[in-house]
């Protein structure tokens, strides 16, 4: 008569032949399925975020000196406008009202590392090199009285005139004078370098604020801080100090 078979505490009959491992090409494959999951989530994450929350731009001019330099990223809210609303002195990107760029070439990339570069600008994980988009200062919201220039060469916005410390050093205020009633649902910007900024000021052919405001629409959003280089890694101030003092938009005519 046999003995018994005895019994392991993991339940398994001694002697019984083990289930194999896992072959090293089955870890392979498995590590590798993992690795493309999250790089899926990450890339449909990042392409949410770029929708709807934020986005990267890359600055390509001297326009906003020394606010921003050539060379620049910039994350921009998309939350503003919309659940935030403009203020006077935020700096906003902006698709061109119309003929503000004039005819810019398009950069082309050809080849696989085009391809790599513009899917990664799609989902968000590239700034954007957009040709068709602006960077300036909010200046006028709509209804906003905005003028160039008081006795010492400053703007005034409804009457109360403006310090503005966000100017590049040397600069004035403006050198083309106009007085301009912002439309509704548009806004009056302006580059922080003056003497190198084709802003509202140039574009106004009318000369009463319906053609250089930009149109609240085309705004993508609220650039709220410089992400590269590190060097200069920081918050964009609106100066609410500089607005402070502007009075509540005249009635409309």
């Amino acid at each position: 008569m046999s003995a018994p078979e005895r019994t392991r505490d993991d339940g398994d009959t001694e002697g019984a032949p083990r289930p194999a491992g896992r072959s090293a090409a089955g870890v392979v494959i498995g590590a590798v399925k993992e690795v493309a999951l999250v790089l899926v989530m990450a890339m449909v994450l990042s392409f949410v975020v770029k929708t709807w929350l934020l986005q990267a731009f890359y600055i390509p001019s001297g326009s906003m000196e020394d606010t921003l330099l050539v060379g620049d990223r910039v994350v921009v809210s998309k939350l503003t406008p919309g659940p935030f609303d403009l203020k006077r002195g935020d700096v906003v990107v902006f698709e061109d009202p119309g003929g503000w760029l004039g005819d810019v070439p398009p950069v082309e990339r050809t080849g696989p590392t085009g391809a790599v570069h513009d899917a990664l600008v799609f989902v968000g994980l590239l700034p954007s090199e957009s040709e068709d988009h602006l960077i300036k200062r909010v200046v006028g919201l709509p209804g906003d009285h905005v003028v160039c220039c008081d006795a010492q060469r400053r703007l005034t916005v409804n009457g109360a005139p403006l310090d503005e410390p966000y100017l590049k050093p040397g600069d004035q205020p403006s050198s083309v004078s106009f007085d301009i009633t912002v439309p509704a649902g548009r806004v009056w910007v302006m580059g922080d370098h003056r003497s190198d900024s084709e802003d509202s000021r140039f574009h106004d052919d009318a000369g009463d604020g319906r053609d250089g405001s930009v149109p609240v629409a085309r705004i993508t959003g609220r650039a709220v801080a410089v992400v590269w280089p590190f060097s200069r890694l920081g918050w964009l101030s609106d100066h609410p100090d500089t607005f402070s003092g502007v009075p509540a938009r005249p009635p409309a005519k």
